[in-house]
């Protein structure tokens, strides 16, 4: 693509361009790594305080020198072999010119956002199943994988950079996609990774507690979210539909801010929401629940358990209605919804008790989940848990009081401890329990071997924090580790 395209898309964010725009743009990239000749690097601002300057300087020199013929950058540099393009905010520039480069292939699919703190990932796939069972070929980005058609890919973050959120989507326009569902991270949202995606819905689970290392306050944790419903109801293109959890005090605030701006579909248990759920029952094959929506009532069976999977689904729902599909259609795909990896997963064994792995890893998710499982009534709950290292650290001794309150063992251990000591974060958890009625065991499969040897009839391990994920991040390695396979390992021990 010709550079003149690209520094027409960016508009009134550029500055200044120094040298040719005459140039053949191959391949758009914001990773000086990546970089190949031809290329437009994008030299983007670290999400970490203090990181910039030389280094900004070290990054756009080593691009130049494999190839990069043009730079969009904050900063004033001189790189004569390739064109430099300062502007105003590098995020939102290479936001818009991804968009361009990749000929915004938001418009050409029908587009669905997830936010919220808990029930993005299970939301997005919920979603995508109907879709497909829908005969609309959804792709999906989100914290577990991307699935581009038939391929599917390992997953970097949540909500990756625009210019890669904007290749998948044309990747997806290219095999045939008709529909593309993405989690929105507050980070993704707040550094302008989305601005250039037009949606068709954007839906809003729920907002507690997660993220304060980076937003700092839950005022701002709350404005990054709601960023998608603003940018949504300032796009030009398509008239999209907030779909909103009226049972969250945050997604009231959203209804407020943006009832007049956009069409709202909310959901929940309330008497008011447009499709509510009513006659909630949960046991080991799944969950049961009446729906109330458009005047007629529906049967709902879905193969997850638990009330905040009543959410989710609801949000799926709500969701497939805004965007034009069948209500009875969708009800009667989601009896054949697949297991989320990580998602409340039960691990296959004996029946005698049971062991199931989570992803909660915020004090109101690990207690939505525990509730659930006390609501299958078993002898006893054992949760294994720890918390990561170098996120909120706030989060830690509300996270043992939900574990404390609602199991009758805890084993504190580790999760991610990145740089910490993950023998101080497990002090910090255990120091805010107030019973006796937990350990701590730091080496997270000795942790869990000992859950699953404690467990007898009716008992249930539960083992949160990490879900889907394979590895175990330290200060100095990271390691593969993944806890369903951790608890089969156990499982096979204890039958042996």
């Amino acid at each position: 693509m010709h550079l003149g395209k690209i520094l027409a898309g960016l508009g009134p964010e550029t500055l200044e361009v120094a040298g040719s725009p005459d140039r053949e743009i191959e391949a758009l990239v914001h990773d000086s790594r990546l970089v190949s000749p031809g290329c437009l690097f994008a030299s983007l601002p670290s999400a970490t305080p203090g990181r910039a300057g030389a280094e900004d300087t070290r990054h756009i020199l080593e691009a130049v020198d494999k190839g990069a013929v043009a730079v969009i950058t904050a900063a004033e540099i001189d790189a004569p072999r390739a064109t430099i393009i300062r502007v105003k905010n590098p995020r939102v520039a290479l936001s818009a010119a991804a968009a361009v480069f990749y000929g915004h292939p938001s418009l050409q699919l029908q587009t669905a956002g997830v936010t919220g703190t808990n029930g993005k990932t299970t939301t997005t796939f919920l979603l995508k199943h109907l879709l497909d069972v829908a005969e609309r070929p959804c792709g999906l980005i989100g914290t577990v994988r991307y699935v581009v058609g038939p391929r599917e890919l390992p997953a970097a973050r949540t909500t990756p950079e625009s210019d890669d959120v904007q290749r998948l989507l044309r990747e997806m326009r290219d095999v045939n996609c008709r529909a593309a569902v993405m989690e929105a991270s507050s980070h993704a949202l707040h550094q302008g990774r989305l601005r250039d995606v037009e949606f068709d819905a954007a839906i809003f689970t729920n907002l507690t507690q997660d993220h304060l290392d980076y937003h700092e306050t839950m005022e701002a944790y709350f404005a990054a979210k709601a960023l998608l419903f603003t940018q949504m109801a300032e796009q030009t293109r398509k008239k999209g539909t907030a779909v909103v959890n009226l049972d969250d005090r945050y997604g009231r605030r959203l209804i407020d801010d943006h009832t007049q701006r956009v069409t709202t579909v909310t959901y929940g248990q309330s008497s008011n929401a447009m499709f509510r759920a009513v006659d909630l029952r949960t046991d080991f094959h799944g969950t049961q629940y009446s729906l109330h929506a458009a005047g007629k009532s529906y049967l709902v069976r879905l193969p997850l358990f638990g009330p905040f999977n009543v959410y989710n689904s609801l949000a799926a729902l709500a969701a497939m209605h805004a965007l034009g599909h069948d209500i009875r259609k969708s009800v009667v795909a989601l009896k054949d919804a697949p297991q989320v990896p990580g998602r409340l997963e039960m691990v296959p064994g004996p029946k005698s008790f049971r062991v199931f792995v989570d992803y909660a890893h915020t004090p109101d998710a690990l207690q939505n989940v525990l509730q659930t499982l006390r609501s299958l009534e078993p002898a006893r709950i054992l949760t294994v848990f720890g918390c990561g290292g170098d996120r909120d650290k706030a989060k830690r001794g509300p996270m043992g009081l939900a574990a404390e309150e609602l199991s009758d063992w805890c084993i504190v251990t580790s999760d991610n401890p990145r740089s910490e000591d993950p023998e101080g974060i497990c002090r910090q958890i255990s120091a805010a329990l107030r019973s006796g009625n937990h350990e701590v065991i730091v080496d997270r499969r000795a942790a869990i071997r000992r859950a699953v040897a404690m467990a007898g009839p009716g008992d249930i391990v539960l083992v949160a924090g990490k879900g889907h994920e394979s590895y175990q991040e330290f200060a100095d390695r990271k390691i593969p580790f993944d806890d369903v396979a951790e608890s089969a390992t156990a499982l096979r021990e204890k039958a042996a």
